[in-house]
């Protein structure tokens, strides 16, 4: 029966089969733990042949490989500067590394209405970061912006630092950053303004049953003249083995806009996922 278990390849099984016959054949207990412990040795072998040969693997991957992601669409119900109904495309990439991680996303948010673009908000973001033990990791982000209904024709951010996941277990992941950074602001009229600013952000993501999870995305840009703030807030429920259903809401707030814009913004977005 032992036997049987350990070809069937399920550790859960395997021990469960061997706590029973310690139970029932206690005068078996030598030879039944013989067989467990051959069996332990054997699963070790396996693990570590199995991370030599993914170390190896990512040792020798090109630039194209190794990398995982996630491709979303949806819709979109925003209030603020551009109350309307739309579009929304996204994309996310990343690529695990021995130490480095890169992470590369991307949003497109846009609707016509009439022949008018009532709404059309892009941003590009490449975060690369290097860990420095099991906890903590220096970052890199570079990030550009486009939203001509929150006042700017674009915006560039450059900033890097110190991040620390605070909780990393199998339900439930929690990181933060922070660090300097700077801004450089083009507002829809053409006026150029350049910032120093200090950066914080973090990452949350709890899983509330076995196919649904809560994530949390914030950052806060924080300096002298527009300080920034957003929240992405996203129910995400698996429905296949690659597609899962989220529903977001996400606000941005800038404490001092430019002229003829609010200063908050909000979206609601119901959207589709899928992993590859």
């Amino acid at each position: 029966m032992i036997e049987a278990a350990i070809d069937g390849e399920d550790p859960a099984t395997v021990r469960k089969i061997i706590r029973l016959a310690l139970k029932t054949n206690p005068d078996d207990a030598e030879e039944i733990n013989a067989l467990l412990k051959a069996y332990d040795d054997e699963q070790r072998q396996l693990a570590a042949k199995a991370a030599q040969e993914k170390e190896a693997a990512l040792r020798h991957a090109g630039v194209f490989e190794q990398w995982s992601g996630k491709g979303e669409f949806g819709a979109f119900r925003s209030t603020g500067n551009s109350p309307n109904t739309g579009f929304t495309v996204g994309l996310k990439l990343t690529r695990d590394g021995i130490n480095w991680r890169h992470k590369l996303r991307g949003r497109a948010d846009y609707q016509r209405s009439r022949g008018r673009t009532t709404r059309e908000q892009y941003i590009f973001a490449y975060e690369p970061n290097i860990r420095v033990n099991h906890h903590a990791f220096v970052f890199g982000l570079a990030q550009y912006e486009h939203d001509r209904f929150q006042g700017y024709s674009a915006r560039y951010s450059l900033s890097g630092g110190l991040g620390y996941d605070l909780v990393d277990t199998k339900n439930m992941q929690l990181s933060v950053k922070v660090g300097p950074a700077w801004r450089r602001t083009v507002d829809t009229t053409g006026l150029t303004e350049t910032d120093l600013a200090e950066l914080a952000a973090l990452d949350f993501d709890w899983r509330l049953a076995r196919n649904i999870k809560l994530v949390e995305e914030a950052s806060a840009y924080l300096q002298t003249g527009n300080s920034s703030f957003v929240s992405n807030t996203g129910l995400q429920a698996n429905v296949a083995d690659n597609i899962s259903v989220r529903l977001s809401y996400t606000l941005e707030h800038d404490t001092n806009p430019p002229p003829g814009a609010i200063k908050t913004d909000t979206l609601s977005r119901v959207t589709l996922i899928y992993d590859f």
